[in-house]
């Protein structure tokens, strides 16, 4: 969702390095929102005994989240009072708003094996480290594939459809982005049986 202020910058300066230049505070601000949802759960040492409870758990909040983002498509006022120069406080608070993080976590609860972890008698303290150097990588692999792909649509818009395109058609992408939050749901819940 952050493609359009790198290609707004990008634009706004006539410079390409500009458009680059705004994606690694569009990626700090994601990472950051991502890492926040998905770290207490790595940290649950719960997870060993109901790992599959919480994970279709999630799931369901994730399709719920999905359907009520499809149904209720406005933006909080908030979000219009982040200034567009403020990107990593802008990309954090959107991550948030529309469930980015939320959106990992079957995902990342569905990396786990919960019979493995427990059969292997790991500490707590030992579990709780690979959880969050899971969640981590978890967290830093979305990034890359959010950024690289956002990167990319901005710069395609960028340098063969510009200012123009930009100015004379909108596309909202928030009921597709409620779509896609529902099939992951969907996704991950079938995972679990």
């Amino acid at each position: 969702m952050g493609w359009p202020l790198a290609l707004s910058a990008g634009l706004m300066e006539q410079k390409q390095r500009a458009l680059f230049g705004a994606l690694g505070p569009l990626a700090i601000g994601h990472l950051a929102a991502i890492f926040l949802i998905i770290l207490p759960f790595s940290m649950l040492t719960v997870l060993v005994f109901w790992q599959r409870e919480i994970q279709i758990s999630a799931a369901l909040i994730l399709i719920t989240f999905g359907l009520y983002r499809f149904i209720n498509r406005r933006h909080p006022l908030l979000l219009a009072r982040i200034a567009p120069t403020r990107l990593a406080l802008w990309s954090f608070v959107i991550a948030i708003a529309h469930g980015a993080g939320l959106m990992l976590v079957p995902m990342y609860l569905g990396l786990h094996q919960a019979d493995e972890m427990a059969s292997a008698h790991m500490g707590a303290s030992t579990l709780m480290a690979n959880s969050v150097a899971m969640a981590l990588l978890v967290s830093l692999v979305h990034v890359m594939a959010m950024i690289t792909t956002g990167g990319l649509t901005a710069f395609l818009v960028y340098h063969w459809l510009g200012l123009t395109f930009v100015s004379r058609s909108w596309f909202n992408l928030d009921g597709f982005w409620a779509l896609s939050l529902i099939a992951i749901g969907l996704i991950a819940l079938g995972l679990t049986w």
